[in-house]
């Protein structure tokens, strides 16, 4: 059986991920079936250049089929800020809490509750023998500085959609149905069930 590497140490990131993979023919490990490895650098100036680095980095380190995915949140009244820094938006070894606490403190400095935002998701697969596959998913909604629920992860509980929930008072199944990281996964699938079938 094929195996592909999911190159992230976001274990609810691979959770999600896994869930979705399930239906294809592939034995998935994460990041955390290796030794510990050093990050990839990521100075790509977009989400799809992040996440071919990724990619290769991990690929090379592993000798196995990488998937990698860069992911962030664009926020229209901050010029589409954090975008590619969003992991890392309140510095290097930021956490969740402290992303979305900048989060806030950027957007009152400017007098805005909320702004229209999307989610974007860009996602590598690098094979061994150098096949590559690029996909991407979109999910647009609003940031808002009230926080709802205690689901997901990153910025979900500050992203509301249209039906006023926010990503954070999804379900793991009714997240991937809909989100940018599921869309950009069910076109990443059709390409890899392609190859793999």
């Amino acid at each position: 059986m094929k195996k592909i590497v999911l190159a992230s140490k976001n274990l609810d990131k691979v959770k999600e991920m896994r869930l979705v993979l399930k239906s294809l023919p592939i034995e998935i490990l994460s990041l955390a079936d290796f030794e510990n490895f050093p990050d990839a650098v990521e100075d790509g100036a977009t989400f799809e250049e992040n996440a071919l680095i990724k990619a290769n980095f991990f690929r090379e380190k592993t000798g196995l089929a990488t998937l990698a995915d860069d992911s962030g949140l664009e926020v229209d009244a901050l010029g589409g800020k954090p975008g590619v820094h969003s992991a890392r938006f309140a510095g290097y070894h930021a956490d969740d809490k402290t992303n979305n606490q900048k989060l806030l403190d950027e957007l009152k400095k400017i007098g805005v509750e909320e702004s229209a935002a999307a989610y974007r998701c860009a996602l590598a697969f690098v094979d061994t023998d150098g096949t590559k596959f690029l996909t991407e998913g979109k999910i647009c909604g609003k940031i808002k500085i009230v926080a709802r629920g205690t689901g997901g992860f990153g910025y979900d509980p500050y992203f509301y959609l249209d039906d006023g929930r926010t990503m954070a008072q999804l379900s793991v199944d009714e997240k991937n149905l809909i989100s940018h990281r599921g869309a950009a996964l069910k076109e990443m699938i059709l390409k890899l069930r392609g190859k793999f079938s």
